[in-house]
């Protein structure tokens, strides 16, 4: 999990991400605001909230300083449940995630996008899931920068 978190900041910090492989957006509405906003957009959008982890503390063991970092866990369980027996090899991506943090007056919101995954499975229905989840998960960022508005 610590290496997850730790990639997916230097890819946000890199100038080299590409648009196509990160999903990202930038509220201007507080943290706290940003947060309610994500958590009722995941909902809206179909999914249940599986947990919201705190990564303050590993950020800090690379010099960042902030207190408002967290990547928060998502999904549909029946889904997971049925993705995770028939394709094992999905378990270390589900549930979804969207790493948010505060950036001065503004949160940032930042995810991997699903469809990624695609290169690495040969199979037109997983193709077709990682295509709804890329489809909704931009759904609920969107949500959350225009409630930042």
């Amino acid at each position: 999990m610590r290496r997850f978190l730790s990639a997916l900041l230097l890819c946000v910090l890199s100038a080299g991400t590409y648009a196509e492989d990160m999903l990202m957006i930038r509220s201007r509405a507080a943290f706290e605001e940003s947060m309610l906003l994500l958590q009722q957009a995941i909902s809206e959008q179909g999914y249940a909230l599986s947990r919201v982890q705190r990564v303050d503390i590993g950020l800090s063991e690379f010099g960042y300083k902030t207190d408002k970092y967290r990547v928060v866990f998502f999904g549909k369980p029946e889904e997971i449940r049925d993705l995770s027996a028939r394709y094992p090899e999905l378990i270390p991506y589900l549930p979804l995630q969207i790493a948010i943090f505060a950036e001065a007056d503004e949160t940032l919101l930042v995810a991997a996008n699903p469809v990624q995954l695609s290169a690495a499975y040969a199979d037109p229905e997983l193709d077709k899931r990682f295509a709804q989840w890329e489809q909704d998960m931009r759904a609920i960022l969107e949500k959350v920068r225009k409630g930042g508005d």
